[in-house]
């Protein structure tokens, strides 16, 4: 719904920030200065933090490495059919890399971008508790200042909505909750004397509700010495009591307790001066610098228990989808259903059966199954199912009923597609009619970058099949359009008879092919268009679409083929209409690719190829002045602001000569002007792929949307080119939208907080808001006007009805939008909550200390992973399928009964 402020006068506090006078040094000094974003708590968090301690072990480490232990370890149990089965000595004493196990599981040439993407939304959500200022202050979040029994109550809720989330297949919001669970458990082998106790193994409490944790300092019983310097090895009284440090000034240290320590905790230079905390190698950060290692190593152990742990109440196929571990994606429909719609509907009906009957009990069968229909003036409900019977029965029963005018609720039923389609998904959208609902072509458009779905439209024009109640605009479908680009995807157009081949391409996206790129990235009628195909590329496919008279199509050889050859030296051409197909025959002839076109218009080009070798990217504000330096994640690039930009290379497997990835250029959208040209720095070891790059921020003032080209070269010295399939969007604001730590309650009013943070401007900015479902939203915030460096904060009431459906996800989305006419785009911050019964219904009993297994598999040399991680024993049916099949029965891991 829209938002519009309740109260007469909105209530906006605006205050300035200090000024950002930061040069564009080299990233080993990098300065920012932002007091509103200082953290808190942590290991540090991500791999940003080496810039300060260079040997440490961070968050992000923990996180990912607990998760390849688990993946190895299913990988180990599950052998791959027709593949020799993994061993387990040929991982020992070696780095654990996600392109590696999905190689020597599924095969080279396996992509793994869903995986590592799921990765990173886990080690974001963990690193992002210590800069959210919801978060970082909370003792509770971090095991601070003898916190500990609130701070278990926490971690356990954290760890049931993760599970909650998990079930309802609601899996983004599952990775988020799971994050930020982590990285409590993570902090409290690092801020607790839990090590210095002399403990070798995790706690055997933490992670069990109803579990009382033992042996608790009390208020008056002294814990630490006074230190005066940096590295206070021997602060600690001996006590047998458990505490953790105390940090900054609240809540306040009382006399004789633990600071946290370092040069930021303002507690630790009230007696006792000092502190314990283990974050890092540093003892200008960590006093017990020198106890990091076993703390990180503890923590390790205890985030492969927690993963195993949600391996065990979810299943294997289950744990599988929340980490994206199958190589597979998902099918995801928005149908129009009004009657003139029946061709249309029988070739989505076709392309599902097709997919599901051949890929159905192997590992390429989808992850979800996902189907909104919309007519005038209806659209949804969501069908959301992991089951393809159950997809199958729904889209059968689907049949073209009335309407029939223009125009229909399409972008309503495709915002709601995107709220519940994982990410790294395409949305196929089938309709004969142009949207009325055009208004949401923004909000869809930053969402569908968010979740980074590429949707497509099979659009069939034929007015002539629908009742004219007024003259029809030519640029009724310039929507489509705009979210197609935005999205990465694309709009054909066709006609009844072609729609169930063009509906083919439905089959193709599910291959989870690269889009490669074009020079110039728009087709010029008076030239040319060029693509570059490389030896790590196979089962390229050309798209054409549009009124196309010839075109013809030459290889690096010289060698060329014309539209009207279907079957010639290049590859295999098929016409449909208006869209013209070209499978080009493998391998494809590695170097420069030539297509000539001649048309009436602005055709469409797209060109797409299988290959292991891709590219994520994030971005994110380097921090280095605080307790734990790290990167800030931001969703989109925000004007004026200092930007890293993180780009993680997949697809890097053992045995595969060395690629070197040099530089991205930043190519204007649409029209492909180079915007600028960064130089990519080595982040880590090689064969990790991850590279760091700091953004111009003149680039960024002008908030021109841009492409990212990833550009390399092979052993051979022969061009790599990788373009990401989304342009990125310069926002004016970073907006920072909060909510309650635990979950809704129905019946219950939850508080939101919203601040919006300016680093250019002057902004005058509209504040809207939606929610979904439809849930009464009221706020005391509509506008505001922001100068440079000046931040304003506002709040929202979202009432949470009776009758709300218990483990139901509610989507807060919320928009600042300059008031003039100017060109940038609106900034969102998207907000997921889940709705569980007060207080939870499912009581979560203690399973006994006999039933908690301790693990100990990873390599005492954290920066190399040895092995996966054991499970003691199984209990529960075990079903006789793969993990990737629809497995019936309910795998549990030995101690996990009470989960």
């Amino acid at each position: 719904m829209s938002l519009s402020s309740t109260l007469t006068s909105p209530q906006v506090h605006v205050s300035a920030m200090a000024p950002l006078k930061v040069p564009r040094p080299c990233l080993g000094s990098l300065l920012l200065l932002l007091p509103w974003l200082r953290p808190a708590s942590g290991f540090f968090p991500n791999i940003w933090s080496l810039v300060v301690a260079p040997n440490s072990i961070t968050h992000q480490y923990l996180t990912e490495e607990a998760a390849l232990n688990v993946t190895l370890q299913l990988f180990l149990e599950w052998p791959p059919p027709g593949r020799n089965p993994l061993r387990l000595e040929d991982f020992q004493g070696r780095t654990l890399l996600a392109d590696n196990l999905f190689a020597a599981y599924f095969g080279l040439g396996t992509p793994t971008r869903r995986f590592r993407a799921a990765l990173g939304e886990v080690a974001r959500a963990n690193a992002a508790q210590d800069f959210l200022s919801v978060t970082k202050n909370d003792p509770e979040l971090h095991f601070d200042a003898e916190q500990l029994i609130g701070s278990q109550a926490r971690l356990v809720g954290g760890l049931r909505e993760a599970l909650s989330a998990a079930r309802a297949l609601e899996y983004t919001l599952a990775r988020q909750r799971l994050g930020a669970m982590l990285h409590a458990l993570q902090d409290f082998y690092s801020h607790s004397n839990w090590v210095e106790l002399g403990k070798q193994q995790p706690h055997p409490d933490l992670l069990w509700p109803g579990r009382k944790l033992k042996n608790l300092a009390q208020a008056g019983d002294p814990m630490c010495s006074d230190c005066e310097e940096l590295s206070c090895p021997g602060n600690l009284l001996g006590s047998i009591f458990l505490t953790s440090g105390y940090f900054g000034a609240e809540p306040p240290k009382p006399p004789g307790k633990c600071s946290h320590g370092g040069h930021f905790d303002q507690s630790s230079r009230a007696i006792p001066r000092g502190g314990i905390n283990k974050d890092s190698t540093s003892p200008a950060f960590s006093p017990h610098h020198d106890l990091h290692p076993q703390a990180a190593q503890l923590a390790l152990q205890a985030s492969i228990q927690a993963l195993n742990l949600l391996r065990g109440r979810l299943g294997d196929t289950g744990f599988s989808r929340l980490l994206q571990i199958s190589p597979a994606s998902g099918l995801s429909f928005v149908l129009d259903t009004t009657g003139s719609m029946g061709e249309e509907i029988n070739a989505a009906k076709i392309q599902a059966w097709r997919i599901i009957d051949q890929r159905r009990g192997g590992p390429m069968e989808p992850t979800h199954y996902i189907l909104v229909p919309f007519h005038d003036p209806g659209f949804g409900p969501v069908l959301k199912t992991s089951d393809p019977d159950a997809f199958w029965k729904h889209l059968n029963e689907i049949h073209a009923l009335g309407g029939g005018d223009e125009p229909e609720m399409c972008l309503s039923a495709l915002e709601l597609a995107l709220l519940h389609t994982p990410q790294f998904s395409d949305i196929f959208v089938f309709t004969d009619a142009s949207p009325k609902d055009a208004y949401l072509t923004n909000r869809i458009e930053a969402l569908s970058q968010k979740q980074h779905c590429k949707v497509t439209f099979l659009v069939t024009e034929d007015p002539s099949r629908r009742v004219r109640r007024e003259v029809l605009s030519p640029k009724r479908f310039q929507p489509y359009q705009a979210i197609a680009m935005a999205s990465g995807g694309e709009v054909i157009f066709t006609k009844d008879q072609y729609i169930q081949n063009v509906a083919s391409v439905v089959g193709e996206s599910m291959m989870d092919m690269v889009t490669l790129a074009l020079v110039p990235p728009v087709p010029n009628p008076k030239g040319p268009l060029m693509f570059h195909v490389d030896k790590m590329l196979h089962g390229v496919i050309i798209h054409l679409h549009g009124e196309i008279s010839t075109f013809r199509i030459s290889d690096p050889t010289g060698v060329s083929q014309d539209i009207d050859q279907d079957w010639g030296p290049l590859g295999h051409i098929q016409c449909f209409g208006q869209f013209w197909t070209v499978n080009l025959n493998d391998p494809p002839q590695v170097g420069a690719w030539v297509i000539e076109i001649t048309a009436q218009g602005t055709p469409g080009v797209k060109v797409k190829a299988k290959t292991s070798l891709d590219f994520l990217f994030s971005f994110g504000i380097p921090i280095d002045n605080g307790p734990h330096p790290g990167l800030y994640p931001l969703s989109q690039p925000v004007a004026g602001l200092h930007t890293l930009l993180l780009v993680e290379v997949t697809g890097l497997v053992s045995g595969i000569p060395n690629m070197n990835h040099s530089h991205i250029i930043l190519r204007g959208s649409p029209g492909g002007e180079e915007l600028d040209n960064v130089t990519l720095k080595p982040t880590g070891a090689p064969e990790q792929g991850l590279f760091t790059a700091l953004l111009d921020p003149n680039i960024l003032l002008t908030q021109r949307p841009f492409f990212l080209e990833l550009i390399g070269q092979d052993d051979k010295g022969s061009s790599l080119q990788r373009v990401a399939s989304q342009p990125c969007a310069v926002v004016p604001v970073l907006l920072e939208l909060s909510g309650p730590s635990g979950p809704l309650s129905p019946g219950h009013q939850a508080l939101l907080s919203l601040q919006i943070s300016s680093f250019s401007g002057p902004w005058d900015l509209i504040i809207t808001a939606s929610v979904s479902p439809s849930f009464p939203l009221t706020s005391n915030l509509s506008r505001v006007h922001l100068g440079q460096n000046e931040s304003a904060w506002g709040r929202f009431w979202l009432q949470v009805p009776g009758s709300a459906t218990l483990d139901s996800v509610v989507t807060v989305t919320v928009t600042a939008e300059a008031e003039s006419n100017d060109s940038s785009p609106p900034a969102h911050a998207l907000l997921q909550l889940l709705v569980q019964a007060f207080p939870p219904q499912e009581q979560l009993d203690d399973p006994g200390p006999s039933s908690r297994p301790s693990h100990n598999m990873a390599s005492p040399d954290l920066h190399t992973s040895t092995l996966g991680p054991q499970r003691s024993g199984v209990g529960g049916a075990m079903g006789a399928g793969p993990w990737w099949g629809p497995v019936k029965g309910l795998m549990l891991v030995l101690g996990i009964a009470a989960w």
